[in-house]
């Protein structure tokens, strides 16, 4: 039997070690080294394995501006919002990774996707975590056209590639990578090993035959992929599905895109017959109640390449508690706190001794900074009990100093605004349009207080 040598992987990084530690000298992560033994001659056996199968011709160097881009058409997948995550279209040879809470659609978004396109290109997905019959079901709740899409129920990585030689698909999907394994790595499934030799072997595949290659992964607890960090770094594009049980609403995010904008958003919506794309996302953010109440207001954020109209709500009531509390959902919980300590400052509104809970509806997430003056009026109306104009639109990036700055694309979130039928809007003094916006009353502030003062 042949010696085995034990490696130390950093659950973080993918870094390798000699013997553990508690530290990974590399990223510095603490207790994030995960023991896996390899056989002997592991590595040379994988490397006369890619010689002898599927291994490619040596590269040519070549001159960058004599590089033929006609080589990588972009392969549209029917659905536009999955498209505009992809930065346009599936691009032969790259490898996708799509993340995601179980239940939230991982799976039936890439039927729908397969099913449709086999009809032009060969595909073919590979369930490790059903049986064929689970998927046939689904399919054919699904009302999804089935004569050629081809199915294999197998979670040996170099079985996988096998059939994949054999069939020579076009597009191929493996579901998932957690239940994947190599039969030379002594680990269990899912575990960092098996993980990042799978991905780095299902994944040399993809570049070396041009096949479009779709990884399904899970996700912790905390929302994070599970697996190693070194995972992310191997594929080209990242993207997660989120949405939870208790919400029709899906919002593809992405989060890594080595051929298109990062954080790009597509939303769909969960019906009987699978997901269905929303083309105008901002409509159904903005079902706001028909009777006005305080502690409410639209903003506009920009994800990925397009505005999106929002509604914050912020509750702020007197707390019973010696430490008030500070909830944020969709926000950053360290932000609102320095934009509380502002609006102290700069604003003369002392809410110490209040909690304040702050909403974003919909379950967007909000990642930038335009979202700043948007929630500090939203808190201001809700302490105040005044209710804010219907037909207002806020936003703009708040510093510590009190000023209020400017955002990217500001013309652009304001037409918007306007399409969707927004009268007045209280934008930094540096997005206010030279030539205004026609129907509505654009009021530029920049400072803390002069927004104040406007509403």
């Amino acid at each position: 039997m042949a010696k085995l040598k034990v490696a130390y992987v950093c659950a973080e990084c993918g870094s390798d070690h000699a013997k553990w530690q508690g530290q990974c000298d590399d990223c510095g992560a603490w207790n994030t080294l995960k023991e896996f033994k390899l056989a002997a001659g592991h590595t040379e056996n994988r490397a006369v394995a890619a010689r002898q199968g599927y291994a490619g011709d040596c590269s040519q160097v070549k001159v960058l501006n004599e590089i033929d881009l006609s080589e990588m058409p972009r392969i549209p997948s029917g659905v536009g919002e999955f498209d505009r995550v992809l930065g346009g279209g599936l691009v032969p040879g790259s490898a996708v990774l799509i993340g995601g809470h179980p239940g939230a659609g991982k799976s039936t978004l890439l039927l729908q996707t397969l099913c449709h396109l086999a009809q032009q290109l060969d595909a073919l997905y590979v369930t490790g975590e059903e049986s064929l019959q689970q998927v046939a079901m689904r399919a054919q709740r699904l009302e999804l056209p089935t004569q050629t899409l081809k199915m294999l129920a197998e979670t040996d990585v170099e079985l996988i590639c096998r059939a994949a030689q054999e069939h020579k698909p076009q597009l191929l999907v493996v579901d998932s990578i957690q239940v994947v394994h190599m039969p030379d790595v002594q680990s269990a499934p899912g575990g960092v090993a098996q993980v990042r030799e799978c991905a780095a072997y299902l994944t040399r595949y993809a570049k070396q035959t041009g096949t479009v290659l779709f990884l399904v992964g899970h996700v912790t607890k905390d929302g994070s992929l599970a697996g190693p960090k070194v995972l992310e770094h191997m594929i080209d594009t990242s993207i997660m599905l989120e949405g939870g049980s208790d919400s029709r609403f899906r919002t593809l995010r992405g989060i890594k895109n080595r051929f298109g904008a990062v954080n790009e958003l597509g939303v769909f919506a969960m019906t009987e017959h699978g997901l269905k794309e929303v083309k105008n996302p901002s409509a159904i953010f903005l079902s706001r109640s028909t009777e006005a109440a305080s502690g409410s207001v639209v903003m506009v954020v920009w994800e990925g390449t397009r505005p999106l109209l929002v509604e914050i709500q912020a509750l702020v009531d007197d707390s019973p508690l010696g430490n008030p509390r500070r909830v944020a959902v969709g926000l950053d919980q360290n932000r609102l706190n320095m934009l509380l300590a502002v609006l102290h400052r700069h604003g003369g509104l002392q809410v110490g001794d209040q909690d304040v809970f702050v909403n974003v509806v919909g379950g967007v997430k909000v990642l930038e900074t335009s979202a700043d003056l948007s929630l500090l009026l939203a808190i201001v109306s809700s302490f105040r009990d005044r209710v804010l104009p219907h037909e207002l639109v806020v936003f703009g990036e708040v510093g510590l100093a009190g000023e209020i700055r400017p955002v990217p694309s500001g013309q652009e979130r304001l037409h918007e605004a306007a399409k969707h039928g927004f009268k007045k809007a209280i934008v930094p003094r540096a997005n206010k349009p030279k030539g205004g916006i026609v129907g509505m009353e654009i009021i530029a502030v920049e400072k803390l207080s002069e927004a104040l003062e406007a509403i």
